[in-house]
């Protein structure tokens, strides 16, 4: 060194040096450099032409791009490692909006937040442009979509296989109170997370004849030759966990025609003929759950089905054999989960693949088909038990008949040498029910062709034991399981209430979207006044959201001061809005009555669809907007009750309701709800439950405490004490004065003036045969309600209660639950996030 020169006062000093951007800045740059990419060559449009449309595109493309490296690297460690996949297989995945979620498992979130405030764009107003996608109804789409999400989380190599829809279910509108369905219309601009793999196209039959050959070992050999062919092609969408560690694929099916049209028909002028084969294959992936009350409609609920199923399998069979050359050792890279019966038919088709195409011998396809699959069930319904008749299958898929016809024949052969085995303990046992012209039991099927039976809670799968699967239960214990369902913390907590997530995490530490049971430190500042303070106002500002939701959809201005009091549900007669509805109309009475009384402001919200062919459950809906419209518009209540019903409700809906709930309504009849998981989003964001003992009510009541959660109600065992005594309400109703007026109000058409009768046969069925035990219910209900008044009247026990509520819901993290999956039934490894 020039100690002279560097000393200089007349040496000239260099610049100073440029500071370098801080790592957040530089993040923000990238992202903000890959927008405008995007924007000007995908999208094709510049800035200053750019529509809030095509910001939201250019912006999923680059969120995109980061998630893909992962997904790839992903795909490539389990290719190398050989390690075992999960099969996922649902009829339904509601994934809702993918955007959010995308940023927040990438740890995106804010500076992309901050790369497009640059851009003069908001990234709240890109999530509400976003389509939710149309991929499922409720629960069961909603548990797979938490379940696909923590897969990836725990690093577990699965993919997710279903349809995808081109319409969804249906897209709700309310008109003079009814509801109206619509074809969901989320794929207008298209998708862009997905990508088109038009190299995987997989061939289904359906129909045609059976031929038995001789083989070149002497054998007969089926062979299956279809009179109709489809062609599913793959649609991959990735799906990242919790800090992008793993990403898993969601695969979907469309069906396609093997031929766009008849030319020859076309020409010869019969132009709508020539297109039929297109209607008749594309028909199969254009809607979930098509109305079954014909026998069209039946047929293409199986023909979904079983495209789904075959399509799956073929696809992951191919992968078996590419990746790992033998057939046999199936079961030990594969674990196929059946989520619920809807793929049940996947058992008589993996027989036909091993024995029709891979040529194994029965009893070892048998055995490494029963060693694969493992069967979820969602339900104690027997209507939701899928059969479908015999003569239907036969036609559709004869060779699957004649599968299922075997596996009966020797399931049936076994079973007979038992002492007990009379003609009746038989018929309950075979996968053919004969009490009402054959039918083919899918249930039936998926339990004997998989090693392992789940349900979703602790009382269902007890139930499970002692109902639906008693017979086969005994004759092969130790199958039934329980898994009690869960929820992703990333979208229900951190997601869907970032305010409330940021002030648990000054308690809690940022391992709380990594191990949701660290929430249990909560529970140590639950009677600190600052707290409760800040959590309130938290609440009341999610309340303002809402409160601006329900003006702005439905016109009608909510107190947001007022008790927000949630049931928003698919629409059945067994989770009872009916009685929710009762006792709103109960209240009003008194209101009306009694205005001197100090009451308690409420708004009742409820949401959900009805299945369009649901009868009941429609009139429940237009019930619920009558009541409304008298209420809310009657000015002796003053404000202090308001009845609303928001149409078309869906995940986005959801995460906007769920954060500003006070109370949760979970009011199924005992018994009849096998989970629920709204249950554990409403606790986890501190509204308190108000409840029967159904579902994985049980153990919220376990964890939280009996204070901190309203029960009320017959348990299981009394609602079928109840049924076995008769199910007329009228004993009920003369019990319960408030009940009584309620139910006159509403059958002589004070909620319908121009149509007085509209409800007189709803009222007449709860009167004369209440199978649902609402009235039964019913005071037990109203006391509940009185007691949570009492609650809320006195704020630090309602606050204290709220925050135990959100501090004991780290069991129902869906990481919990796909970990017990991974461990006893799976028999795979996780890896828990941080430690990929």
């Amino acid at each position: 060194m020039d100690l002279e020169t560097e000393s200089s006062p007349s040496a000239e000093a260099p610049p100073p040096a440029a500071a370098s951007p801080s790592p957040h800045d530089a993040k923000v740059g990238e992202i903000r450099d890959l927008i405008l990419d995007k924007l000007r060559h995908t999208v094709g449009k510049s800035v200053t032409t750019a529509t809030t449309h095509d910001w939201f595109i250019a912006t999923a493309l680059s969120v995109r791009d980061k998630v893909v490296e992962s997904w790839l690297s992903s795909i490539e460690e389990t290719k190398r490692t050989g390690r075992k996949r999960v099969y996922y297989l649902s009829l339904e995945f509601l994934i809702g909006r993918l955007l959010i979620d995308s940023l927040t498992n990438m740890e995106l979130i804010e500076p992309t937040r901050a790369a497009l405030a640059e851009l003069g764009v908001d990234l709240e107003t890109l999530r509400e442009v976003e389509p939710d996608a149309a991929l499922g109804n409720g629960g069961l789409g909603r548990l797979a979509a938490c379940f696909m999400e923590s897969m990836a989380t725990l690093s577990i190599a699965a993919y997710g296989y279903g349809i995808r829809y081109d319409h969804g279910l249906f897209r709700q509108r309310i008109k003079d109170g009814r509801q109206l369905e619509y074809p969901e219309d989320w794929l207008t601009f298209g998708d862009p997370w997905e990508f088109q793999r038009l190299e995987i196209v997989w061939s289904v039959g359906f129909g045609g004849r059976i031929e038995a050959e001789l083989g070149p070992d002497g054998e007969i050999k089926q062979v299956w030759l279809p009179a109709e062919t489809v062609e599913a092609l793959a649609y991959d969408t990735p799906i990242p966990g919790w800090r992008g560690a793993h990403i898993n694929t969601l695969r979907l099916w469309t069906a396609r025609a093997l031929d766009p049209l008849r030319l020859d028909q076309f020409n010869s002028g019969d132009h709508i003929g020539a297109l039929m084969d297109r209607v008749r294959a594309e028909s199969i992936s254009k809607v979930l759950y098509p109305g079954d009350t014909t026998a069209a409609g039946q047929e293409l609920r199986l023909r979904q089905e079983y495209f789904f199923a075959s399509a799956s399998l073929q696809d992951l069979v191919a992968r078996q054999m590419r990746l790992h050359g033998d057939i046999r050792t199936l079961a030990d890279k594969v674990a196929i989960q059946l989520n619920d019966t809807h793929p049940a038919i996947a058992v008589a088709e993996m027989m036909h693949i091993l024995v029709d195409r891979h040529d194994l011998p029965w009893d070892d396809a048998w055995a490494i088909t029963k060693a694969t699959f493992s069967y979820t069930n969602h339900t104690l319904l027997p209507e939701a038990l899928e059969t479908w008749p015999v003569p239907l299958i036969e036609r559709l898929l004869p060779r699957h008949m004649q599968i299922i016809y075997l596996i009966n024949a020797l399931h049936l052969e076994r079973v007979s040498k038992a002492a007990d085995a009379t003609g009746e303990r038989l018929a309950a046992l075979s996968l053919i029910d004969e009490s009402n012209g054959r039918r083919v039991r899918m249930g039936h099927l998926a339990f004997l062709g998989s090693h392992k039976v789940n349900g979703v809670s602790k009382l269902h799968s007890d139930l499970m034991k002692t109902t639906v699967f008693r017979d086969l239960e005994s004759v092969e214990p130790g199958k039934i399981t329980n898994k009690t369902n869960g929820i992703t913390f990333r979208r229900w907590l951190k997601e869907a209430n970032p305010s409330l997530t940021a002030l648990l995490t000054e308690v809690t530490g940022d391992r709380l979207l990594d191990d949701a049971m660290v929430l249990e430190r909560v529970a140590a500042v639950a009677d600190d006044p600052a707290f409760q303070e800040r959590y309130a106002a938290i609440r009341r500002a999610n309340k303002m959201t809402l409160a601006r939701i329900i003006q702005e959809r439905v016109g009608v201005k909510v107190n947001p001061d007022a008790v927000f009091d949630v049931q928003i549900k698919r629409i059945h007669e067994y989770k009872r809005q009916v009685l929710n509805i009762l006792e709103a109309v109960a209240i009003y009475e008194e209101i009306r009555a009694q205005p001197f009384r100090d009451w308690i402001p409420r708004v009742k919200i409820f949401a959900g669809k009805a299945a369009a062919s649901y009868t009941t459950a429609k009139l429940i809906i237009q019930l619920a907007n009558d009541v409304g419209k008298v209420i809310n518009s009657d000015p002796t209540v003053r404000g202090l009750l308001k009845v609303v019903f928001l149409p078309n409700y869906n995940v986005s809906l959801a995460e906007r309701i769920i954060p500003a709930a006070d109370l949760s309504e979970q009011i199924s009849t005992a018994g009849m709800e096998a989970s629920g998981t709204g249950n554990m989003k409403f606790a986890l964001n501190g509204a308190l439950t108000i409840g029967t003992l159904d579902g994985a009510n049980v153990e919220i009541l376990e964890k939280v405490g009996e204070p901190n959660i309203f029960i009320f109600g017959l348990t299981a065992e009394e609602v079928e004490a109840k049924r076995s005594q008769g199910i007329s309400g009228q004993d009920a109703i003369a019990r319960a004065p408030k009940l009584a007026e309620a139910l006159e109000s509403i059958a002589s058409g004070v909620f319908s003036s121009e149509q007085p009768d509209r409800y007189r046969g709803l009222v007449d069925a709860l009167t004369y045969h209440d199978f649902f035990l609402v009235t039964a219910d019913f005071d037990s209900y109203y006391h509940a309600q009185r007691a949570m008044f009492k609650r809320w009247r006195d704020k630090r026990a309602w606050w204290r209660s709220a925050i135990l509520n959100t501090a004991h819901m780290g069991w129902f993290s869906s990481d919990r639950t796909i970990a017990e999956y991974a461990d006893e039934i799976w028999n795979v490894a996780v890896t828990p996030p941080g430690r990929a």
